[in-house]
């Protein structure tokens, strides 16, 4: 029977962005509803203000995480032409690099050879994107799906704090948002390092520091800019 093994690599890409639409989306727009509402504004205010920033966040995501694994990939597609380039012109010089990266990870060079021969015979460009570019289909780059998955968890995240404000009396908007904000940030840093192998404790007090920090310095602005009607 095989054996199968699912290891938390797989999940890097989607989790990254997801993590950080998510964290980004509640700390932003937490952050933007205690500046307005520290500087006076009514509850109508502060709810339009928080949904134009969820949607100006959530695009904003949307684009700057695909520019970004686009450069990525295209980066990655451009190594690997160049390899598929050498190993039409220079097999030989490819054959030696190959054999020269097995016999440094501990085999000896006669049977470092033997590997990097079947392994050209199989599937040359394969084995040069893999043993020399370190490229991985775990860790590929998909722009659109982290795209999508920071432009949709940043919503959801958004959503959080404009749901509190929503829901709050006014003359308490500030303190459940705070409150509440913290509390879905702090769960959400502790998922994270969970779902990543790392210790939740960790993972929930460093989102929930910079969240606080971040809520804190907003509304510091909008007391200090603020004018009360």
């Amino acid at each position: 029977m095989a054996h199968r093994e699912k290891h938390r690599t797989a999940s890097i890409g989607w989790l990254r962005a997801a993590v950080m639409g998510a964290n980004d989306g509640i700390v932003s727009t937490a952050s933007l509803v205690l500046g307005v509402a520290a500087a006076g504004a009514d509850k109508s205010a502060i709810l339009v203000a928080g949904v134009a920033g969820l949607v100006a966040g959530a695009m904003s995501m949307a684009a700057g995480e695909y520019v970004s694994v686009s450069s990525q990939s295209d980066t990655e597609n451009a190594d690997l032409e160049r390899e598929r380039r050498e190993l039409a012109t220079e097999p030989e010089s490819e054959l030696n690099e190959l054999t020269a990266i097995w016999a440094k990870r501990g085999l000896d060079p006669a049977l470092a050879r033997q590997v990097a021969l079947q392994l050209t015979a199989h599937d040359a460009l394969g084995a040069h994107a893999r043993d020399e570019l370190g490229r991985s289909e775990l860790l590929v780059a998909r722009p659109v799906q982290a795209a999508l998955a920071s432009a949709a968890t940043f919503a959801v995240g958004a959503g959080l704090p404009l749901a509190a404000a929503w829901l709050s009396p006014p003359q308490r908007l500030a303190l459940v948002v705070s409150a509440s904000s913290l509390v879905c940030l702090a769960a959400l840093g502790g998922l994270a390092a969970y779902v990543g192998g790392a210790g939740a404790a960790r993972g929930a007090l460093r989102v929930t520091f910079w969240g606080a920090l971040a809520m804190a310095a907003t509304a510091g602005v909008g007391s200090l800019f603020g004018v009360v009607a």
